[in-house]
């Protein structure tokens, strides 16, 4: 399947990934080929770009902080399904929910973000989709048009091409995670956001999530321990979804907010981007 089917004219159908786009994804996290370094501390701290952050979609791979890390992989995997637990650690996040179930390993969600002060918050809605594979554990995501959850008044529309994680199990208690994404985040944004979202935002929540899996297996065995739909699937009561409802959200159908005239010095800094 095409990750880039925004670029059509015409809108097009959802396809739920298959062992092939999960293959060419992992690929895509393992293969430096082509990759500008940049805002790296050392240790894989820091971030790659593909593409020059003066262009308006930015294309990024991250890599926990120091390459492995002493967390399960299935423990990583758990924290990044759980939308519960994701309320506790990501203070970016201003709300999320799943909106339906598609398959058992592929659901439809919402997630909006906060940006920095006077910036529009922004908001996607994903077509999601897992699969644990061997030692590998992977999510992607790429944004979806829902019947019932148009573009929102106080937000921006953004738009997830391709986004994702790959977990890699390195023994009993050691794994390494991936994490690359290309989102338009539409409007006209200044270079600074560019560069700002590039060097803080992505490193800062890979350290977040780390530090979230630290304290995730005390706090599940407090809230609904043996919940886990995303490996249970006979617990998942999400409504179904109809994959023909749903259709690639386009970039270029959005409205597009100029907001390139604003100061770097007249916003405020979130959490994640405080040094």
């Amino acid at each position: 399947m095409s990750w880039f089917c925004e670029q059509e004219e015409e809108e097009m159908p959802v396809q739920i990934p298959d062992d092939s786009d999960f293959s060419s994804f992992k690929d895509q996290c393992l293969n430096a080929d082509g990759w500008i370094s940049r805002y790296n501390k050392g240790g894989g701290d820091g971030v790659i770009l593909k593409n020059n952050t003066e262009v308006k979609m930015t294309l990024i791979h991250n890599k926990t902080p120091k390459g492995q890390i002493n967390v399960t992989a299935e423990t990583l995997y758990d924290v990044l399904h759980d939308t519960s637990y994701r309320k506790k650690w990501d203070t970016n996040m201003i709300d999320t929910y799943d909106i339906g179930r598609l398959t058992v390993n592929a659901d439809v969600g919402y997630y909006s973000w906060k940006c920095p002060s006077p910036l529009k918050n922004r908001d996607f809605v994903t077509m999601r989709s897992w699969l644990p594979l061997g030692n590998d554990y992977l999510i992607i995501n790429y944004s979806v048009k829902h019947p019932q959850h148009p573009p929102k008044k106080d937000y921006v529309r953004a738009v997830s091409l391709l986004t994702g994680y790959l977990i890699q199990s390195n023994g009993a208690n050691c794994s390494t995670l991936y994490y690359l994404t290309q989102v338009d985040p539409r409007g006209s944004l200044p270079k600074w956001v560019v560069n700002r979202v590039s060097q803080f935002v992505a490193p800062k929540a890979m350290r977040k999530i780390y530090k979230a899996s630290l304290k995730y297996p005390e706090w599940k065995r407090k809230h609904n321990p043996t919940l886990k739909p995303w490996m249970f699937p006979e617990q998942n009561t999400l409504p179904c979804i109809n994959v023909a409802d749903l259709t690639v959200q386009r970039a270029d159908s959005l409205e597009n907010i100029d907001e390139s005239g604003l100061s770097e010095e007249k916003t405020t800094q979130s959490d994640d981007e405080e040094t």
